[in-house]
């Protein structure tokens, strides 16, 4: 089990600047001890356009929020959850794919840093051989005549009390239960994390989610496994054929191919 130096949050945007080296002007990061939530702050007070990544990490968030209305578990010092404000081109349709390039961005970091197994859960949960470790939320920054942008945000399980249990989720787990290394600061895994979605929304603005489709779907958590898929009306059954161009799941049923595109569903594997 690798130990987490638990004190970066609450410390330093100085670490996490060093730990971006060449890449620290591409950012500017404000670090707080505690915020109702990071997605919310960011959406509801966007800094001005200065030609930067905005991001905004806290040590608690008391009102964390998932998809559905979840509340987001997080432990303070042993959780890393931050959100980042990313600026997109105007344009008559939605950025599609966009929770899909954060959970890959945050998958290849944890592969940098020596995690085996890492998987994709389809739209926004990053997995260690069926266990969740991360989930991201992304919302979009309403207009206001501003430039159009979203707030991706992140929660990476950094380390877990003892006995954790989460509600709805089939295991959990952490950095510190999954990395061979001794020791590993979270200022290293944020600055990761965000280079690697920098360069992941930039080959995304140049090609849409299509320059990254092959990527998620190596690490497809699914791949040709039964699954149900279900909604506030319905629940669809087949077999997980991965995602589309647009990053829509498809599901192969007795009726022939669906598309089932983001939004309140969960995917189970099927009995």
């Amino acid at each position: 089990m690798a130990l987490i130096e638990p004190t970066i949050l609450a410390a330093d945007a100085d670490r996490t600047a060093r730990a971006l080296g060449a890449c620290v002007e591409r950012f500017a990061i404000v670090v707080v001890e505690e915020c109702d939530s990071t997605n919310s702050a960011l959406r509801d007070f966007p800094p001005e356009d200065d030609g930067r990544t905005h991001v905004l990490v806290a040590h608690h968030q008391r009102a964390g929020r998932g998809r559905r209305g979840r509340t987001w578990q997080a432990w303070p010092g042993l959780s890393l959850t931050f959100s980042s404000l990313w600026r997109f081109a105007p344009s008559p349709t939605v950025p599609a794919g966009l929770s899909l390039v954060a959970g890959l961005a945050v998958a290849c970091t944890l592969e940098k840093l020596g995690v085996e197994g890492v998987q994709l859960k389809w739209p926004n949960d990053v997995m260690v051989f069926g266990k969740k470790i991360a989930g991201i939320l992304v919302e979009l920054v309403p207009g206001r005549g501003r430039t159009p942008a979203a707030v991706i945000g992140i929660g990476v399980n950094l380390a877990l009390p003892s006995g954790t249990h989460i509600p709805d989720q089939p295991g959990v787990t952490s950095l510190a239960d999954e990395i061979a290394t001794s020791k590993i600061e979270a200022s290293t895994v944020l600055a990761g994390i965000l280079i690697s979605l920098d360069d992941r929304l930039e080959r995304y603005t140049q090609g849409g989610f299509a320059a990254l489709r092959d990527e998620w779907q190596q690490r497809n958590a699914f791949a040709d496994l039964p699954v149900s898929v279900r909604d506030e009306q319905c629940e669809t059954v087949g077999i997980c054929a991965g995602v589309d161009e647009d990053g829509a799941l498809l599901l192969d049923t007795d009726q022939g191919r669906t598309r089932i595109i983001a939004g309140d569903v969960s995917l189970r594997a099927a009995l």
